[in-house]
């Protein structure tokens, strides 16, 4: 027992997002984090039910940082919630990877935290309620691929493994990532405005009258 109590569980979220940064996700094990803590792999289910739990504390620690509420337009609190994300997940090695997968499995509090606040944002765009969560998911998978990708392409420019027609792409992200966003920030106004919204899912067919 005084391994197990050992180190407080804010030691093995610091020690993790340490592994995580040095070394990526793939090395990223419970494994290799009890080594360089110094105890039993067993003994960090003291702190964390499983790996996917001990991610979602990481991926909370790598969002830390875009958890600040934000005032203004709608428009405007997508546009700073969106790069605070960005900007979050590009502290740290592979953290759009890591941050994506702990959302897809319903491990991070603060990702949850930011759908809701990017779903408020799209009712007061004028999106209809059954709509709005979508509208919100699909501005968050925006930010996670682009980064995803922006990432990848750091990695393998960095080893020297990019082909020049794919360096170009890795020119400018800033803007690039401000031209997406500003076009999803744009379609969510026009579609809003244009009353196409009345409720019906997007992907199934309007019957005829």
């Amino acid at each position: 027992m005084q391994q197990v109590r050992r180190h407080a569980r804010s030691d093995v979220v610091d020690k993790a997002a340490q592994l995580l940064d040095d070394y990526g996700i793939a090395d990223l094990t419970m494994r290799r984090l009890a080594r360089e803590l110094g105890v039993t792999p067993g003994a960090l289910y003291w702190h964390f039910a499983d790996k996917q739990a001990l991610l979602g504390a990481v991926a909370d620690r790598i969002l830390a940082s875009a958890a600040t509420a934000q005032d203004g337009p709608w428009a405007q609190r997508v546009h700073l919630i969106c790069t605070g994300l960005r900007n979050a997940l590009l502290s740290t090695t592979d953290g759009a990877e890591l941050v994506s997968a702990s959302f897809a499995a319903g491990k991070s509090e603060l990702m949850a935290e930011l759908l809701d606040r990017l779903v408020v944002a799209a009712a007061e765009a004028g999106i209809d309620s059954s709509h709005a969560d979508l509208a919100a998911r699909s501005v968050l998978y925006y930010v996670l691929g682009f980064t995803a990708d922006e990432q990848s392409r750091l990695q393998w420019d960095a080893a020297g493994a990019l082909q020049e027609n794919q360096s170009v792409m890795a020119t400018d992200p800033n803007g690039r990532f401000a031209f997406g966003l500003r076009l999803l920030v744009d379609g969510m106004a026009a579609h809003a405005s244009g009353s196409g919204d009345q409720g019906v899912d997007p992907g199934v067919a309007v019957p005829a009258p």
